[in-house]
């Protein structure tokens, strides 16, 4: 049995009940909307990491470029002592053959000799801070001696340093693709 819709002065019969409601104006909507928007835009500020303070970055940079040198020193110079302590004990790299080598297989390496390096020259650096990680991409031309031979050419690399818990930067990730010239064989 359907009943009268009393809210309304249309008379028409009606299975619910229709509350009444006031129609929405353009200037309500925009306000709505406006309170919306300034509340995501508060959610999101609140949310978002806290950027790392200019002086604090151009300090983390400046200790990175630091240890970018000490790593070109360690190599060429066969120092065991001091590649050792700006790695990681998860270090992992992979070569620019794909061959993947651990802290200890890249310590043996330098202390054999297998690899020797007469000169490498880092252009082209860059280096982003994401918080306690640091990336590095730069190209080295580097010249030396390894099992095959003679090794020279142009290089990319990337390499990932991390923040450890006492504060100390070190290397656990790098990766090396030789830059080939248009035309030359893979």
């Amino acid at each position: 049995m359907a009943c009268i819709d009393h809210h309304s002065n249309s008379g028409l019969p009606s299975v619910t009940l229709m509350g009444m409601r006031r129609a929405s104006s353009p200037t309500n909507r925009e306000s709505c909307l406006a309170i919306c928007f300034a509340l995501l835009i508060l959610l999101f500020a609140a949310v978002r990491l806290p950027a790392m303070p200019r002086a604090e970055k151009h300090e983390t940079r400046h200790q990175i470029e630091h240890l970018e040198d000490a790593w070109r020193n360690a190599v060429l110079k066969a120092n065991i002592t001091a590649m050792d302590a700006l790695l990681a004990d998860d270090y992992i790299a992979i070569s620019p053959t794909g061959i993947l080598q651990s802290k200890e297989q890249a310590l043996a390496n330098l202390r054999s000799g297998t690899m020797h390096f007469k000169s490498i020259e880092l252009t082209d650096r860059k280096i982003r801070i994401y918080g306690t990680t640091a990336l590095v991409t730069s190209r080295a031309e580097i010249s030396g001696t390894g099992p095959e031979g003679e090794v020279s050419g142009s290089y990319r690399y990337t390499r990932v340093y991390v923040k450890d818990p006492r504060g100390v930067w070190r290397i656990v990730s790098f990766e090396a693709s030789k830059i080939r010239e248009p035309g030359e064989p893979h």
